[in-house]
């Protein structure tokens, strides 16, 4: 099967590289050339463009950070146009709603598919290979491309046969991770304030109460901040922010993400827009 790939970051390098290993005939782009010319080695083939990169493949997968990076490709980049009919493009990125809405239709009006499959992990996750995906679209596309995605994944959920509904389900997600994080950031300062490490506060709730390895993995991560952030307060910014903008088009309030949110802005203020998500939530915790 011929494979292009779009958007070379630290998650798609490793997602890539997955594919070129288990046999697929990849064609890779990506605007700092010199993350594509990493994968040559390994045998995928480097595009001078995206719109190359697209011209006669069957599947394209883009990992680009946000609708914004998407819609540039993909309109500027004349990447809707040098896709064939019937070529599906999968979306592997955190994106809006709207943008997923617009997109399928976009693609249906030449006659190709939009699968929206969201990944959850971070990068050293998906380097194992063991991320989670969250799969929407038609039932034929998304068959085909299920056994490319499962060459990087530990397990996929198919929401629905709409791909904006994926988005829509990682957007939640996301959510759902930040809230683990605030808890965790008050639960640690709480415990440090009366003389319990928390480190020994983490283990012990996470034993009793969670039993969650991503509990586990982000508690450790915001007591011990790598030097490399996985994720950043801006990327935490950004999907709490298409979570919200989502739920109202929905009619549905959102409290807690409200004070998420400003949380994030607080921390923007702080000069900490580049911080790792979880540990400068911790960070920010002790501020206060």
């Amino acid at each position: 099967m011929k494979v292009a790939f779009l958007g070379l970051g630290k998650m798609g390098s490793a997602i890539a590289r997955h594919l070129v290993k288990g046999g697929a005939e990849l064609t890779v782009w990506n605007r700092t050339a010199g993350r594509a010319e990493a994968l040559a080695a390994e045998g995928a083939r480097v595009a001078a463009s995206a719109a190359e990169a697209v011209a006669g493949a069957e599947v394209v997968f883009t990992m680009l950070m946000d609708d914004a990076a998407l819609e540039e490709v993909f309109y500027r980049g004349e990447v809707l146009e040098s896709l064939r009919r019937g070529g599906i493009h999968v979306s592997l990125s955190t994106l809006s709603v709207a943008i997923s809405k617009k997109l399928t239709e976009e693609h249906a009006r030449r006659g190709q598919h939009f699968v929206a499959a969201p990944v959850f992990g971070r990068p050293h996750i998906a380097e194992a290979g063991k991320l989670w995906v969250v799969m929407g679209g038609g039932a034929e596309p998304v068959a085909r491309v299920r056994p490319l995605v499962e060459k990087f994944s530990r397990g996929i959920s198919v929401v629905s046969e709409q791909p904006w509904s994926a988005h829509a389900m990682k957007l939640g997600g996301n959510f759902l991770i930040t809230a683990m994080i605030a808890s965790l950031a008050e639960g640690f300062v709480y415990a440090e304030a009366l003389g319990v490490e928390p480190a020994v506060y983490l283990e012990t709730v996470n034993k009793a109460l969670f039993q969650s390895p991503f509990y586990e993995m982000y508690g450790k991560i915001m007591l011990t901040p790598p030097e490399t952030p996985g994720a950043t307060m801006a990327v935490g910014e950004k999907d709490m922010r298409l979570f919200r903008e989502a739920a109202q088009e929905g009619k549905v309030k959102t409290p807690l993400a409200d004070v998420f949110m400003a949380s994030f802005h607080r921390a923007f203020e702080a000069g900490m827009k580049d911080a790792d998500w979880a540990a400068g939530y911790l960070q920010l915790q002790k501020s206060r």
